[in-house]
């Protein structure tokens, strides 16, 4: 990416964002890949960095992390690897070895599901591979404490055992002298020591000439002398011989081993880059974790679409002293390149600015930034900024001329993948005419399609971006009360500098401020005015919009209440009719078995009569058993039907009431009643019953309604 001027990651603080990934890596690599954070211009690698970045997250969420370790600094040690006739330590082996082992616990790390999972962090082992015979050849030499094993050849292994042997003589002969010359009084406190690679004894020096040895040398105060005694000087030198011996044998054996490892000198270096890697990718993923970070949507397109974003030093910063950051929305496409932001100063248009940019160039370096998961970052080429005072003592350029001289280049170098930031848009000349050229500006800006934000205080810019296809107001909410800034950010409409408000607050003379209005222009002060009472009644409508909102919140609340007790109740009837169901089921079950239970009696009276009265008899039974049932099926459907149609009546039947026959259930008119007897009209057909066996009904009204109807 370009940028313009050069300071341009600078002024955003893209490198306070660098420092905090460097502080988070924990290998060389890492670190240096962190300090020349790359911004790249090409989807695929974006997209591969913040994939890599987001799937680390996750398992830094889950505590899943593979264990990739600490990376030595090896890459002078694996030049020397590559080098013929050269010879490494036990200890860079050890290293080598270690290198080794890690790569191949991230492979086993990564089994079917992971690499499904965490492709694009498997990715980075894609272009390498497993090469079990570096540790095992390592393994064979060197020991855990970076010494040549013994076994490591077999001239090693003898004269590792000659030592032995000879260091077990000498000790028996140097113990043996020692404890003869202890009890005739010529050893000092010390008793022994080492000096020049041999075993000496400490003896005063007046006995010195006594002691038969080569005297080695005597202490600063001159009062002891060190002497090898004369029966381990053989001994000795058959050591100091052996130790060369057994330094030549391990060199030979380090060489040989370097030699063989040689060939791997590419893959180790493969090993340390790619270790490095995962400590870089972690680091971003921490960096993430301390800025509550997502993952974004990139597109090929240049447009920004900020939904909740914050600025991340400010979120970091305020986390510390328990503050909130008002998040922020806006978007950049073909239909609206530039947004204009006014409000009054220190009202956060400038960390509108400086958030956009800083956010787009975090996402095209592979870092995840502090926004919606739904934002959408589209990818730029180039990146001009003109914020703050740019005069230059060098070239005496004044202020003006300065923001003249950027307007200049960004007008000639803009294009359609340009995303460019502007703080107060012709400031530093006179309001009218720095006003014009600011429009100028724009104007050629939006010809060569750039995108990018201005902010201003000029009303003629404002006046300009509500009528012109491409630019958007942009205004930031103000609390006219209580004289503070509110750092949301509204789009749609300009805002206002709140300069009399602010000077009425305060308590500046009315006089003054009477004075000071009547020298701006009507028109340029009933605009201003306008523009800060359309602020007011905008936030007057958010604010009912948020208080119908929560309205709707809670209607949509008590509807899903109330639909849950509905299908509740619902449940519980068709639990009643199913246990109906089931009762008349039981009933039904009960009754089928009474009648099987009958029926093999009369079958097994059937086969044990012999007298032909008897079995006529028998089948009378039958046909009273089957015949009654069938009869008393009829009635209790009649009487279903009566119920579903009358209503049963607690009183006396007198003539003109409709009655219920309990012997058939028949529904008639009582017409005549004669003692204990009655006569019942059933259609045209009167009939003679027992008075007592009649019950007054009276018609459902649902009954009556239709049968008026049909009439």
């Amino acid at each position: 990416m370009r940028f313009y001027p050069e300071s341009a990651p600078i002024q955003l603080e893209f490198d306070k964002v660098k420092a905090l990934l460097v502080e988070q890596t924990q290998t060389v690599i890492g670190k240096e890949k962190a300090e020349l954070l790359r911004i790249h211009t090409k989807k695929d690698f974006i997209e591969t960095e913040l994939r890599q970045s987001y799937q680390y997250l996750q398992l830094l969420a889950t505590g899943q992390t593979f264990q990739h370790g600490t990376a030595f600094n090896l890459q002078k040690e694996i030049k020397l690897l590559s080098i013929s006739g050269a010879v490494l330590t036990g200890e860079v082996f050890l290293q080598f070895k270690n290198l080794a082992e890690n790569i191949e616990s991230i492979f086993r790390w990564f089994d079917d599901e992971r690499i499904d999972r965490y492709s694009s962090l498997f990715q980075i082992l894609s272009a390498t591979h497993v090469e079990k015979t570096i540790p095992k050849s390592i393994e064979k030499v060197i020991g855990d404490d970076a010494r040549v094993l013994d076994n490591a050849s077999d001239d090693l292994a003898r004269i590792r055992m000659q030592l032995f042997k000879k260091r077990n003589e000498q000790r028996r002969s140097f113990e043996r002298i020692l404890s003869k010359l202890q009890k005739a009084g010529y050893i000092a406190d010390i008793e022994e020591s080492f000096l020049n690679g041999r075993r000496v004894l400490a003896i005063y020096a007046e006995h010195k000439r006594i002691v038969k040895g080569i005297l080695h040398g005597e202490s600063d105060s001159r009062r002891t002398s060190f002497i090898e005694p004369e029966e381990t000087i053989d001994i000795n030198n058959d050591i100091y011989s052996l130790e060369n011996d057994e330094r030549d044998e391990e060199y030979r054996i380090l060489k040989q081993l370097t030699a063989s490892l040689s060939m791997h000198a590419p893959l180790l270096k493969q090993y340390i880059e790619i270790l490095g890697e995962y400590d870089f990718v972690r680091a971003k993923a921490k960096l993430a974790q301390m800025m509550d970070a997502h993952l974004p949507s990139v597109t090929e397109n240049a447009e920004v679409k900020l939904i909740k974003a914050t600025h991340p030093l400010l979120l970091l910063y305020n986390k510390k002293s328990g503050k909130k950051v008002v998040p922020l929305d806006l978007t950049l496409n073909d239909k609206q390149r530039i947004l204009v932001i006014s409000g009054p100063n220190a009202g956060g248009k400038t960390v509108c600015l400086k958030t956009t940019g800083l956010l787009q160039l975090m996402v095209q370096s592979g870092l995840l930034v502090p926004a919606h998961p739904e934002s959408v970052f589209g990818i730029f080429k180039q990146l001009m900024i003109h914020i703050g005072d740019t005069q230059s003592i060098e070239f005496e350029l004044s202020t003006y001329s300065a923001h003249l001289k950027n307007m200049k280049y960004f007008m000639e170098e803009a294009n359609g993948r340009t995303l460019f930031f502007i703080d107060e848009l012709g400031s530093g000349s006179d309001p009218s005419l720095g006003g014009a050229f600011a429009e100028v500006f724009l104007e050629q800006l939006l010809r060569k399609h750039a995108f990018g934000i201005v902010t201003t205080h000029y009303l003629n810019l404002k006046v300009m971006a509500s009528k012109t296809p491409g630019i958007v107001n942009g205004a930031m909410a103000f609390d006219e009360k209580n004289l503070l800034p509110e750092y949301k950010l509204n789009i749609g409409k300009p805002g206002s500098s709140y300069t009399f408000s602010i000077a009425e607050r305060i308590g500046l003379s009315s006089q003054l401020i009477d004075r000071a209005k009547s020298l701006v222009d009507e028109h340029h002060f009933t605009l201003d005015k306008l523009l800060n009472k359309t602020e007011q009644e905008l936030r007057k409508l958010e604010s009912k919009e948020k208080e119908l909102q929560k309205l709707v919140k809670e209607n949509e609340l008590q509807r899903k209440r109330l639909s849950e007790e509905l299908n509740k109740e619902k449940h519980r009837q068709q639990v009643e009719m199913l246990k109906e169901q089931n009762k008349i089921s039981e009933d039904k079950l009960v009754y089928l078995k009474d009648m099987e239970r009958k029926l093999k009696q009369i079958v097994f009276d059937w086969k044990r009569m012999d007298a032909e009265d008897d079995k006529k008899q028998l089948i009378k039974n039958l046909q009273a058993l089957l015949f009654n049932q069938k009869d008393k099926q009829v009635k209790e459907k009649a009487k279903k039907k009566i119920d579903s149609n009358y209503i049963l009546l607690a009183k006396k039947p007198v003539v003109g009431d409709h009655v219920m026959m309990r012997q058939n259930n028949k529904i008639g008119v009582l017409s005549e009643i004669r003692g204990k007897k009655a006569f019942v009209t059933l259609g045209a057909i009167p009939l003679q019953v027992n008075y007592d066996d009649l019950v007054a009904v009276k018609k459902k009204p649902e009954q009556v309604q239709e049968t008026s109807k049909s009439s």
